[in-house]
């Protein structure tokens, strides 16, 4: 497999391109009715998947073809044994199109929206809306979603639960919660943005028989979103020759603040090193020197720097990244140190303090990235993104988490990477990557130190920056997953161990 059919195994269609892919299917010459029946049985085999021994299954379908697969995945289960209740949002006689077909092909009644009984069924089929629904549910089909929601019985949403928006992951108003979706071809944003993520339950990809290079070809969809996955950057994974030394394998220089945050900058030194950077060096002030010397890894380099010459001084050495941030402080002297960083031409990352110093300068800060030819990796969380782009609306007002990535990175020319349990890596010509990687136990002090010392020793091999802040916000996702319940911190860097073999490969000689 290439590299460009593993990025389009990976791409996540919006609901308008996906149905552009339906249209180019049907256009190569399969009827839209097939993949309707194939959606529809990938529907029913969940179904049957998860009812075990129940019988009673309740199908609620809607008026466009989100209900046509319902009607079909509707059928299957009563050939298949089940007791099944079809009740339909809207008048059999109106369905057109391949919904009006599967509608027809129901030999059993269809019941209306007011004999809806999820209480009193042993699984419920969502059918009522998809991806493309763009308002919020109302009047008798938000009471029945929220009677199936109230029930508790075992709910499978075909393509998204109803309410639900494809694009965005977000629910303007009820929202039907899944146990399990059933979605075609491709997943959406909307499947692994929150809180779609969680209201999808299991995501279930099924193949309808849409050939990706009928999808993807010549005049097809380009894929700019992503989930994130080793397939998407593996490829520009740092491997080093065998007579590389450590310069090569690339310097991080971490600006550090005083004695009041000897920790955080370590925590990303540490991280750099072991993602395999050759050298980690933190410039702290003078005063916190003694402190950082007496704490491990000896590995980590020390040196202090007491003004802004000997910031500028560093950043001419022989550096591959440079990461300012982590307990760097807010003070006149860590305002200079994060200038002059933009004023080198050395790979960065801004972090934690950084992002708080610039949030009153964003557009010198995209000034100066677009100036300095190198480049530039932000990583806030929601509230660090909140301030540093207060003054830009068009920037965080965006529902789509997604959208609102896309649109800094544009912006300020950086790769951004906005934290969270769905982090968003997005980059300034609109490449972006969901990450599905993680637990709650990285919702610790620290941890996001560690990442950006991941990206920086990534960046200091030479990786590219979108792909090095992938493979950092992947590993340091499966790192956690690794370690699970007792995470701390420093427990991190020696938790991507398990997973950097098998991404290394064979080392050139």
């Amino acid at each position: 497999m290439s590299n460009a059919d593993d990025e389009t195994a990976l791409a996540l269609l919006t609901p308008a391109e996906m149905a552009r892919a339906d249209t180019a299917a049907i256009a190569a010459g399969t009827p839209g009715v097939v993949l309707m029946e194939r959606a529809g049985r990938a529907v029913a085999d969940a179904v049957s998947r998860r009812a075990g021994p129940a019988r009673r299954i309740l199908v609620l379908c809607g008026p466009g073809n989100n209900g046509g697969d319902g009607f079909v995945a509707a059928r299957i289960l009563r050939e298949r044994g089940f007791s099944v209740t079809l009740v339909l949002a809207g008048d059999r006689a109106r369905l057109s199109g391949d919904a009006g077909a599967m509608a027809q092909a129901w030999p059993g009644d269809v019941a209306p929206l007011s004999a809806a009984r999820p209480g009193d069924a042993d699984l419920v089929v969502d059918a009522l809306f998809g991806a493309g629904l763009d308002r919020p549910l109302t009047g008798d089909i938000a009471a029945l979603v929220a009677r199936v929601n109230a029930a508790g019985k075992t709910v499978v949403s075909v393509d998204v639960p109803s309410g639900l928006s494809g694009d965005t992951g977000q629910a303007e108003g009820p929202v039907t919660r899944a146990d399990e979706t059933v979605t075609f071809f491709r997943l959406k944003p909307g499947h692994l943005l929150y809180p779609g993520r969680r209201l999808c339950g299991v995501t279930t990809l099924a193949d309808i028989g849409i050939a990706a290079d009928v999808a993807f070809g010549a005049d097809g969809l380009c894929p700019q979103a992503f989930q994130n996955d080793p397939m998407l950057w593996r490829a520009n994974w740092p491997v080093h020759a065998t007579d590389t030394h450590k310069y090569r394998r690339g310097a991080v220089l971490v600006l550090a603040g005083g004695l009041a945050g000897v920790g955080a900058p370590r925590l990303s030194a540490r991280a750099a090193l072991r993602i395999g950077a050759g050298l980690a060096t933190i410039a702290c002030r003078p005063e916190a020197l003694a402190a950082h010397a007496a704490r491990g890894p000896d590995a980590v380099m020390q040196r202090a720097v007491s003004d802004l010459a000997g910031i500028e001084t560093l950043l001419k050495k022989r550096l591959g990244a440079v990461l300012a941030g982590p307990a760097l402080g807010l003070d006149a002297t860590a305002r200079q140190a994060v200038m002059a960083v933009l004023r080198s031409g050395v790979p960065a990352v801004l972090d934690a303090d950084a992002l708080t110093l610039l949030a009153t300068r964003t557009g010198s800060l995209s000034r100066s990235v677009r100036r300095r030819g190198a480049a530039c990796v932000l990583t806030p969380h929601e509230g660090e993104f909140a301030r540093l782009f207060a003054a830009m609306p068009d920037v965080t007002t965006p529902p789509s988490k997604l959208e609102r990535a896309r649109r800094a990175a544009a912006l300020t020319g950086c790769v951004v990477v906005l934290k969270g349990p769905d982090t968003v890596i997005a980059a300034p010509e609109g490449r972006a990557a969901i990450n599905v990687t993680g637990t709650s136990a990285l919702a610790t002090a620290g941890a996001g130190d560690v990442l950006a010392g991941l990206i920086s020793g990534l960046l200091a091999q030479g990786m590219p920056a979108f792909e090095a802040a992938s493979a950092a916000v992947w590993l340091h996702g499966k790192a956690g997953e690794h370690h699970g319940v007792g995470l701390i911190a420093d427990d991190l860097p020696e938790a991507i161990i398990p997973f950097l073999a098998g991404l290394s490969g064979a080392h050139r000689t």
